[in-house]
């Protein structure tokens, strides 16, 4: 359409004008009528009366609407009385012609007239009789002679179809990822779509454009679940809005914005197109709304952009494992922007049984990151519900994977949907985490996992651990309340508009099923300033975290007479090295001070107070006498080594003691073994102000066969003076480091070219025993751990351990769990002095 020059005028019809397409081509036109324009009102009156009053003469062509155009051959000298056949709706006209002439001014067309060049009429009527009286007056006036089409347009919008821009809104909203066939936003940021119409284009003063998102089984206004928002020129803050960004052609460019507040999930977007009091209806199509931590009015927001990469965007970290005197980083994927893992995540929101019992509430409350951490937290473990993940602590594993065989979150989310969502076999307190922090970053929420070594499991909020011992220091029956050597949980970034102010920021939720929270098994999410300040009033279970990290350990012995003793016991301190991955780095981040405050300092004593920790208040016993176990630097798998109970004797006094020393094998969760060494010395005489060391020996072939895969030994000594019924109790967790495993890359690495490695590693066994596996029982393949047996090399191919070019074919794109180490279950000859290699060849898919 040409656009309207200066010289143009127009007369627009009333707004809301219902229309009807009609479309005229006409060439070899004659001079047009020189009346001047006050006549051509009364032209078009005279027209309507024509057209109203009179039936078309013989000589006068008659004009056949088809549904696309006719073909019309006959000539004129003078102008004709043309009258199309009636439509049965009103209509916009427009033709085509070349000719001299004047703007016809009517006050229900809008009618454009170009001088001696093609000009296009646009006639938008306010009923028919105006639209066909206004079409004769044009057409005498300009005294069309050839008349070649006549079409009928479709007067509604028709949609052809809606590009949802995947490839800038996933740059825009920083889910590129995720968005290679779907369109996945953030809520509070505006993003892009384009309609395409086919017909004819979008016109502002004619059509009307309203969109509905809904998201859910049952929407609702009310609910916040349901969105109704016309196409404005004003971008509200906070709303649903649409607004017009370009238009060429049949192209109309819009931007959406949607509020900070929406209920995160599945997103269904519809458009409404009325034209007068005719409309359509189109599904514009579906996406995923998650939430923002880039808008500040989203309450996940971080106004830091390396901690929002690192918290949201990122997808491998560290785990951290161990003991508190030696922490083991472990890698994990957390693949968050895997194929199939949002739609995973989605579903376990789906099928929560706040969901099953009342799916319209649960989807309004999504809207809250507080609400969504708590769903998840029940979620990751299947205690309650069809939740992704079974704990098992037993070291019993056949019928399912070894929680230490895990190395990423993608396969267990992956197997829980595939089948059927079952759960997955098995998890522990790092699984259990680490697939939460999956979970939570997936849907928008910074979150990360920490590690709390020697955390307590406070069962009846006493913040006290009591162990009962036998006059040995033997526990006496079945301890529910444990020390766990290390415990995992995840922190999500968030505000909390339902507690007090200050209390924003991290907030600690724990997937790991110990204690029901609300009748179920879950726990936070619960502010870790709240914690660091002592306020067990918080929501959710403050003191079950606060123990966690305060709780004191009471240890009683039972004495001869079955009386009992309280022991001192200043070597198990709860709640140490807390700790994260470090903000783009590989590297660990202490985060004790946020969970506490240092220790002996008033703040520490005040925070006690008002959590009412009457044992951390009282003052601590002290003999004069001490006992610490000491270790050598390094412990490896598969050697002997040798610790020491540390004496003092600080006072000016010589004491009598007896020591009791024990090892046992341990889980990490607290659960102890078979002893793997004792000694028991009745006369250990200690003079004033000395110092004493007694070794403890504990060999490989008494550990070898208990030792669990946590590669944990607890050490106990029990230092009892009889004359002063004095007890002194010193614990250590021991962790046994594996071989180390080196990899050398050979030749050069060059882009879509074989990649050789060397994978070599040293045993550290002085023989086999009995021909079998020297491994330790716990380290030993089996099951069904990921790679399995075929994956494993199977042997030693010449003496002194050396393999040598075995060779493994790993492809890109195969599931996690077969690109685990190949080394697992290789058996390979006692050496000390060589060390065994792999040769891996890696070809690119």
């Amino acid at each position: 359409m040409l656009r309207a020059p200066s010289e143009m005028v127009k007369k627009t019809c009333p707004r809301g004008a219902p229309a009807m397409g009609w479309e005229l081509a006409s060439q070899t036109l004659s001079h047009a009528s020189q009346q001047p324009t006050e006549a051509l009102g009364k032209e078009a009156e005279r027209g309507r009366s024509t057209q109203q009053n009179s039936n078309p003469g013989p000589s006068e062509p008659s004009l056949k609407n088809t549904e696309h155009s006719c073909e019309l051959g006959e000539q004129h000298d003078k102008s004709p009385a043309v009258q199309p056949q009636p439509s049965p709706t009103t209509a916009a006209r427009s033709f085509r012609s070349k000719s001299q002439g004047q703007v016809i001014l009517s006050a229900s067309a809008s009618i454009w007239v170009l001088k001696d060049q093609d000009f296009h009429f646009s006639m938008q009527a306010c009923d028919q009789s105006d639209a066909i009286a206004l079409f004769h007056l044009c057409l005498r006036l300009l005294r069309l002679t050839h008349v070649i089409a006549f079409k009928n347009q479709d007067p509604n919008l028709i949609l052809e179809r809606c590009d949802l821009e995947l490839e800038a809104n996933g740059r825009d909203h920083h889910t590129a990822d995720l968005c290679q066939d779907r369109l996945v936003v953030r809520r509070g940021q505006p993003f892009w779509l384009k309609l395409h119409f086919e017909g004819r284009s979008y016109e502002a003063g004619v059509d009307t454009l309203t969109f509905s998102a809904v998201t859910g089984p049952a929407p609702s206004e009310e609910a916040g679940t349901k969105a109704r928002f016309p196409l404005s020129d004003a971008v509200e803050e906070g709303a649903w809005t649409a607004s017009v960004v370009d238009q060429q052609d049949g192209v109309l460019s819009l931007q959406l914005s949607t509020p900070a507040t929406a209920p995160i999930g599945l997103y269904r977007l519809s458009l409404e197109a009325s034209t007068g009091y005719q409309g359509s209806s189109f599904v514009l199509g579906h996406f995923t709304l998650l939430f923002n931590t880039w808008c500040p009015a989203d309450a996940v927001y971080l106004d830091s952009e390396e901690e929002r990469r690192e918290y949201v965007l990122t997808q491998q970290g560290f785990i951290y494992q161990g003991s508190a005197k030696f922490i083991k980083s472990v890698p994990w994927n957390y693949g968050q922007f895997e194929d199939g893992i949002l739609d995973t995540c989605l579903m376990l929101l789906d099928i929560n049984p706040k969901f099953l019992k009342d799916s319209g509430r649960d989807c309004s409350r999504r809207s809250s990151p507080v609400y969504v951490g708590r769903v998840v937290s029940g979620m990751v473990n299947c205690n309650d519900d069809q939740g992704v993940l079974q704990g098992r602590w037993d070291n019993n594993y056949g019928d399912g994977v070894s929680p230490m065989f895990w190395i990423g979150s993608v396969d267990i989310l992956r197997r829980w949907r595939d089948y059927g969502c079952q759960q997955v076999k098995y998890g522990q307190c790092w699984v259990f985490a680490a697939v939460a922090c999956t979970v939570l970053r997936c849907l928008g929420i910074p979150t990360r996992v920490v590690t709390n070594y020697n955390s307590a499991h406070d069962q009846n909020s006493n913040l006290l651990i009591e162990y009962f011992r036998n006059e040995f220091g033997e526990l006496q029956g079945d301890k529910s309340e444990m020390i766990w050597n290390f415990h995992c949980w995840v922190e999500s970034w968030m505000t909390r508009p339902d507690l007090q102010p200050g209390y924003e920021g991290w907030q600690a939720l724990d997937p790991t099923p110990q204690e029901k929270s609300e009748g179920t098994y879950c726990c936070g999410p619960v502010p870790v300033r709240a914690i660091k300040e002592g306020d067990l009033s918080t929501k959710y279970d403050a003191p079950f975290v606060f123990a966690e990290v305060n709780a004191d350990v009471v240890d009683w012995i039972q004495q001869e007479d079955g009386s009992m003793h309280k022991s001192i016991n200043h070597s198990l301190v709860v709640g140490l090295k807390i700790s994260t991955k470090s903000v783009g780095r590989d590297e660990r981040e202490d985060i004790t001070h946020n969970y506490k405050y240092p220790e002996g300092s008033q703040e520490e004593r005040d925070a006690f107070t008002r959590a009412n920790h009457l044992n951390k208040l009282a003052e601590k016993e002290e003999t004069g006498v001490a006992m610490r176990i000491r270790v050598a630097e390094s412990m490896s798998m598969g050697s002997d080594f040798d610790v020491f109970a540390h004496i003092t004797n600080d006072t000016a006094e010589d004491r009598a003691c007896r020591l009791v020393l024990c090892a046992r094998t341990v889980s990490y969760n607290g659960v102890l073994g078979p002893e793997c060494g004792t000694k028991d010395l009745l006369g250990l005489a200690l003079e004033p102000y000395s110092e004493k060391s007694i070794p403890l020996r504990i060999l490989y072939e008494k550990y070898r066969d208990s030792l669990t895969q946590s590669n944990l030994i607890k050490v106990q000594g029990l230092l009892i003076e009889p004359a002063a019924n004095s007890y002194v109790l010193a614990q250590r967790d021991i962790y046994l480091e594996n071989p180390e495993i080196k990899i050398r890359v050979l030749g050069e690495p060059k882009q879509n070219r074989k990649l050789v490695a060397e994978v070599s590693m040293r045993n550290p066994l002085t023989g086999a025993e009995d021909g079998g596996d020297p491994r330790p029982r716990g380290a030993r393949g089996g099951g069904q751990g990921e790679g399995g047996p075929a994956a494993a090399a199977r042997g030693p191919e010449q003496a002194g351990g050396e393999l040598r070019e075995r060779q493994a074919q790993v492809r890109e794109g195969l599931p996690e769990h077969h690109n685990r180490p190949l080394l697992r279950g290789l058996r390979t000859a006692p050496s000390l002095r060589r060390a065994p290699s792999l040769i891996l060849i890696l070809t690119p898919s």
